[in-house]
């Protein structure tokens, strides 16, 4: 638990600030949304947002624990069709896979490095080391009893053959999608439209913590904040968040790498 004093010590390492208020907000929404029984809350706020709330008219679903390449994955997917195909993403939410395992949807847990994951966590959310990596801990965990019953694929194939990932999803469901040719051309073409969906978010060229795409300012603020989530404060539950990152990328999911 984060107490005021561990808070005034991490952000004294920090290149900026972190309030509780929000390290809470963010620990309290990883916690609601990694059950489906308090989905309802969810459906409830966002019941205007068709694209992030499962049903079973849901055609594909794409998740993953936040910063691993959803937005890329969409776009990139939804480039490929010749008509418009009724996704459900960008919740972040455990429990959006295991709602969409039960109904038998099509679905792809998108799953990165629990370091890589947590870094982009603590730059995009303004929150310290702790809390970003029990989050990523709680999704993975939550989910590791449906990975048969959805395609699980590494980040590294997200971002280097994404055709690939959508020939796996054919093949366990039984669907007809086109897959994604992954050319440095087409790639640089959802990064244009990753760009085009944050000016109109937030009104702005850019945000250098919100824009989902690689950016060396914030690789050179995450290698500032490294040396947090390797403290041996943190040790175990790296040490945990890497075993269950080598569980639910079993061998088969790891070849996914070397099937080129």
């Amino acid at each position: 638990m984060t107490t005021a004093s561990s808070m005034a010590a991490a952000n004294a390492e920090l290149p900026y600030s972190v309030s509780w208020r929000t390290e809470w907000k963010y620990r309290f929404i990883y916690w609601v949304t990694s059950y489906p029984a308090l989905m309802p809350l969810a459906r409830l706020r966002y019941s205007h947002i068709p694209e992030l709330l499962v049903k079973p008219d849901s055609e594909l679903v794409i998740e993953g624990y936040g910063r691993s390449g959803s937005t890329f994955a969409n776009f990139a997917f939804q480039s490929a069709q010749s008509v418009p195909v009724n996704t459900v993403h960008h919740t972040h939410a455990a429990a959006q896979v295991i709602l969409a395992a039960r109904m038998r949807l099509p679905t792809l847990v998108i799953v990165r490095r629990p370091l890589d994951a947590a870094l982009s966590h603590m730059v995009r959310h303004n929150v310290t080391a702790r809390p970003a990596l029990a989050a990523w801990v709680r999704f993975h965990r939550r989910v590791l009893p449906y990975r048969d019953r959805v395609v699980v694929a590494p980040f590294e194939s997200i971002t280097s053959d994404f055709g690939a990932v959508v020939r796996r999803i054919n093949q366990k469901f039984g669907t007809n999608f086109a897959e994604f040719k992954h050319t440095r051309e087409n790639e640089e073409a959802v990064f244009e439209r990753i760009r085009q969906r944050n000016r109109t978010l937030w009104r702005a060229a850019d945000r250098p913590r919100a824009i989902a795409i690689p950016r060396g300012d914030r690789e050179s603020l995450k290698a500032s904040l490294r040396l947090q989530l390797l403290t041996k404060e943190l040790a175990p539950l790296l040490k945990k968040a890497n075993q269950l990152h080598a569980e639910i990328l079993q061998p088969r999911e790891r070849d996914l790498l070397t099937r080129r």
